[in-house]
């Protein structure tokens, strides 16, 4: 999770949204990526969806049935829809998202069973530090206009 929150921070550098998303493979990260809805004028273009793309390229297969995500915000629907889709085994979520979380808050898209896939879910992993810099981004926006 510190290394999602390295990626977190780079992308508020980048004036994203601060979410870092990594995938691991065994001892191994295979994938990562920060939001750069911004950068590419990409609605899609969460951490969470570069991330699988990512590691669906690396591996040369769209099933990470072994990977584990570590993100550092609650994955909205969109995202969740894509971690059932690649058949992800396991997610790591820091901070809660009260208003679209889609992995146990709003919704919780990652446990219906009668959905073909259901992912593992732990949450709370460093969530101080992971809400932290995203209420500190969007009060600088908030003050900045």
């Amino acid at each position: 999770m510190r290394i999602a929150l390295g990626l977190a921070a780079a992308a508020e550098e980048s004036n994203e949204v601060p979410v870092g998303a990594i995938i691991v493979l065994g001892d191994e990260i295979i994938a990562r990526a920060f939001n750069e809805k911004e950068r590419t004028g990409d609605p899609t273009a969460h951490a969470e969806m570069l991330a699988i793309r990512r590691a669906a390229q690396r591996l040369g297969t769209w099933r990470l049935s072994d990977a584990t995500m570590y993100v550092t915000l609650e994955p909205c629907a969109m995202c969740a829809g894509a971690m059932i889709q690649a058949r992800l085994g396991r997610l790591v979520y820091g901070a809660y998202d009260p208003k679209a979380g889609a992995a146990g808050s709003v919704l919780d898209i990652l446990d219906l069973p009668w959905l073909n896939h259901q992912v593992k879910v732990k949450s709370g992993v460093l969530e101080a530090e992971c809400s932290q810099l995203l209420s500190s981004f969007f009060s600088q926006m908030r003050r900045d206009g």
